[in-house]
């Protein structure tokens, strides 16, 4: 593992830039990196590992007692492995991803976060459905943070033998996006700089909201819509939670046709599409092609949203999965152009009254 101090506003806020942007600041942050470089790198004896406290953290299979300070930390699942990036902790293995990926596997943010903190890069572990045990064990970690994921408890029991194993909270893939930094932060020993990572974070989203105040007390639902259903995320989804802290409002529509289908969305068929009204829609597509499919399909055709041009496309792989759900670094990356798909959604709303 490479252990540096976590990542500041400053830092955080450069990995978030647009690529031109990012271009431009790279021969500035050269000028700095031998002395950022001396002052960060560590040699095993960190203080943080001396001021260590055990910690016990309760999940859904029981409780982790995690009694000296993490050297080799391990992630699975969403979000987990970006939080112990975001604290300065390069994992010693996380998982790969295609989705949205670069050509390394591994989400665009990562790939930035990883690039800045410089150090041995973890071990890419297979994008299965079931964590890869020996593949993960092979990575000899001491703590395994699985804390937004699909673990089973036969799972859990797999990894515990490997290492000391966090689960998520309560349900599976329904963690808080902010309650997964947190409890990294708790399992790492850095619980004040994983506040700070959230403050942040909070501090550039109400930015967004304050300069968007035609955001405020707009309804609005979120959906990934194919052929077939339409797929609607209920108010406990990180995505949901994103959006209200812009300044929307959960469309009371959602809480009147949500099944409970699964922790975080429900299904409905594309006959009761119509019935799933707000003032503005959020629609989730990887591509363009892919929007233009869901735009002449028949269930969209019946909805008010489509219909008026309050549809905010939130479109491109990388994008769409920088917001589904949230990350500690994803979030930050993806904000600009979020914003930027929901305006003209919201002036059309508002022009119609």
């Amino acid at each position: 593992m490479t252990s540096l101090r976590p990542l500041t506003r400053r830092r955080r806020a450069r990995l978030a830039l647009p690529l031109g942007a990012l271009l431009l600041a790279l021969p500035l942050a050269a000028c700095g990196s031998e002395s950022d470089s001396d002052d960060e790198a560590t040699d095993g004896g960190s203080p943080a590992a001396e001021s260590f406290e055990p910690v016990t953290i309760t999940h859904a299979f029981g409780e982790t007692e995690i009694s000296e300070q993490p050297e080799r930390v391990a992630t699975w699942g969403w979000g987990s492995g970006d939080a112990v990036l975001a604290l300065g902790v390069v994992p010693v293995a996380m998982p790969a991803y295609s989705y949205g990926a670069d050509e390394d596997q591994r989400m665009p943010w990562q790939s930035e976060a990883l690039a800045e903190l410089g150090g041995e890069e973890p071990t890419l572990l297979s994008e299965t459905a079931e964590p890869p045990i020996e593949e993960i064990a092979a990575a000899t970690p001491d703590l395994i943070l699985a804390n937004y994921s699909g673990i089973t408890e036969a799972d859990y029991e797999k990894l515990s033998k490997i290492a000391p194993t966090v689960a998520y909270p309560e349900e599976p893939w329904a963690t808080p996006w902010r309650d997964v930094i947190t409890t990294v932060g708790e399992a790492l020993g850095q619980a004040e700089e994983a506040e700070q990572v959230l403050e942040d974070i909070d501090a550039e989203v109400a930015a967004a909201a304050e300069e968007h105040p035609e955001f405020e007390g707009k309804t609005i639902a979120a959906v990934g819509i194919d052929p077939q259903a339409f797929y609607v995320y209920r108010g406990a989804d990180p995505r949901v939670e994103f959006l209200e802290d812009l300044g929307f409002t959960l469309a009371p529509s959602v809480g009147e046709l949500d099944t409970e289908e699964t922790s975080f969305y429900f299904t409905i068929s594309t006959e009761e599409a119509d019935k799933l009204t707000s003032d503005v829609l959020v629609s989730y597509a990887a591509d363009e092609d892919a929007a233009a499919a869901v735009a002449e399909s028949a269930g969209a055709k019946a909805m008010s949203q489509f219909q008026d041009g309050t549809v905010a496309e939130v479109t491109g792989a990388s994008l769409v999965a920088a917001v589904g759900p949230p990350t500690a670094l994803s979030l930050t990356w993806g904000l600009e152009d979020f914003v930027a798909a929901l305006v003209p959604a919201v002036e059309k709303a508002d022009a119609q009254g």
